[in-house]
């Protein structure tokens, strides 16, 4: 019999919990090395911006353990392709200790 798969909103090292920065945070379940790229956070279709729960649950910190790399994606090398946009990933930037809440610079909103 296949296996099912379902919808997970985060990887597997990462939850959801009360934060002591603001509401509820991401955190670490268990030890994360540096460089670890944990997915999709936030996705740009024109001036549109979707968080994922990656995206909508993490925190600021002006000492970040992590960052959004942005990737765009263009149709400039097929001009028949019509798609235009950015999606942003989060990756650590420092090694986590397991419980330690996940955090980024904010850039687009006011602190």
């Amino acid at each position: 019999m296949p296996e099912t798969k379902t919808y997970q909103p985060l990887p597997d090292p990462l939850a959801i919990a009360a934060s002591g920065i603001d509401g509820l945070g991401i955190f670490a379940k268990e030890k994360v090395e540096k460089g670890r790229n944990f997915g999709m956070s936030h996705l740009q279709f024109g001036s549109e911006i979707i968080r994922t729960p990656l995206g909508g649950f993490i925190n600021h910190s002006d000492n970040p353990n992590c960052e959004k790399v942005e990737l765009r994606f263009t149709n400039q090398d097929d001009p028949k392709l019509t798609f235009d946009f950015k999606k942003w990933n989060l990756v650590t930037i420092k090694a986590i200790k397991s419980g330690e809440e996940l955090t980024v610079k904010y850039e687009w909103y006011k602190v």
